[in-house]
């Protein structure tokens, strides 16, 4: 799994932060910034929920490369 963040998209909930603070943090913007684009074991669950459930704006996808 490769996670793609669209700041550009991003509103700046939070709950990616929420979820899984060991793949998203946030900018003084509030907007969203990956702390690893592939993780793995738990953490990959956790985004994998952030990203198919928990964003509001859709702004976090995942692709397979």
């Amino acid at each position: 799994m490769k996670l793609i963040a669209e700041r550009d998209r991003c509103i700046g909930a939070g709950l990616c932060t929420l979820h899984a603070p060991s793949v998203f943090d946030q900018e003084d913007d509030g907007l969203v910034i990956l702390l690893t684009e592939s993780p793995s074991g738990p953490a990959a669950d956790d985004a994998r929920k952030v990203v198919e459930h928990l964003c509001p704006s859709k702004a976090i996808r995942m692709s397979d490369g």
